[in-house]
């Protein structure tokens, strides 16, 4: 079904310029509605390199900040070069699949794909970032107020399918894509990885960053971090089960203790890419994924 409102993503000599960024709209004018349809992606042979547009660039891995305080570039180095021999040892066997994270929101998704993509050689692409600019709207916050949120889920899907069909993406999910079957029909093309961020970890973050961007969240309350933590607890508890869907799971609680810390503040955002990566060789060590077609395993 064709969406007049889409975003045309032109290939080029360098690739594809794609859509990462949630800064600027595409305007609607008059009064046409957008409808739910296909996202226009061009791909290039033998899964070349894409960039998305205003996608900000992903900071030198050398120069990531420990969360202890201090930038330790001896240990940010060390970082980088486990970094990059695990995703050397995984790269072969992913075989151009797509990696799909998904996890609750302002668990780090965004932030861990773009470490992911760049070590990779992959591209990034955010979901959210995608389906606003389809629909021609700012914000995620906006589209459900706007039209609503089975609007949003919609286009979600339409995302997310087009998506599928490409090669060498890591795509970061909006919190709600799992709790829609067929999502899962497309993400399972590719490898999904779930981030597991205990909540109390989540409603601190999301308290600290205010929640106008996240409308199941954006509601009056004189404690931002009791209200986050309640509603984060009960979309927990709908999409739990969504979620074990993942092939792997990445949880943070289990990374800080194998390092020895008691919070998982403390953790870098390369951690968390390290111990995906580990996952992932897991799992195709486990599943013998190069053998054969990933739909067949």
């Amino acid at each position: 079904m064709a969406m007049e409102a889409a975003v045309a993503m032109q290939t080029r000599a360098v690739g594809v310029v794609g859509g990462g960024s949630r800064s600027g709209a595409l305007g609607v004018g008059g009064d046409r509605r957008p409808r739910a349809g296909s996202l226009r992606i061009g791909g290039s042979a033998g899964g070349a390199a894409l960039r998305a547009r205003g996608a900000k660039p992903v900071a030198p891995l050398c120069c990531v900040k420990t969360s202890r305080g201090q930038q330790s570039l001896h240990n940010s180095v060390d970082e980088a070069l486990l970094l990059k021999r695990k995703a050397e040892q995984v790269l072969f066997e992913l075989n151009g699949r797509c990696i799909y994270l998904v996890g609750m929101m302002g668990s780090g998704k965004s932030t861990v794909g773009k470490i992911l993509a760049e070590v990779l050689g992959y591209s990034y692409f955010d979901s959210d970032s995608l389906v606003e600019q389809a629909v021609g709207m700012p914000s995620v916050a906006q589209i459900f107020k706007v039209h609503s949120e089975a609007f949003f889920r919609d286009n979600e899907s339409s995302v997310l399918r087009d998506l599928s069909s490409m090669q060498r993406l890591v795509v970061a999910t909006g919190g709600g894509a799992v709790i829609r079957p067929v999502n899962w029909s497309y993400m399972k093309k590719g490898m999904s990885i779930m981030l597991d961020v205990p909540l109390d970890a989540l409603a601190k973050r999301i308290a600290q960053v205010g929640t106008a961007s996240r409308p199941l969240l954006d509601q009056p309350s004189a404690d931002p971090y009791t209200a986050a933590f309640a509603k984060l607890s009960l979309l927990a508890e709908q999409r739990g089960d969504a979620y074990a869907n993942a092939d792997v799971r990445v949880s943070l609680e289990e990374i800080a203790a194998k390092q020895g810390h008691g919070d998982v503040s403390q953790l870098t955002p390369t951690d968390i890419a390290i111990e995906a990566l580990q996952k992932i060789q897991n799992f195709v060590n486990e599943h013998s994924m190069a053998s054969g077609p990933f739909e067949d395993l």
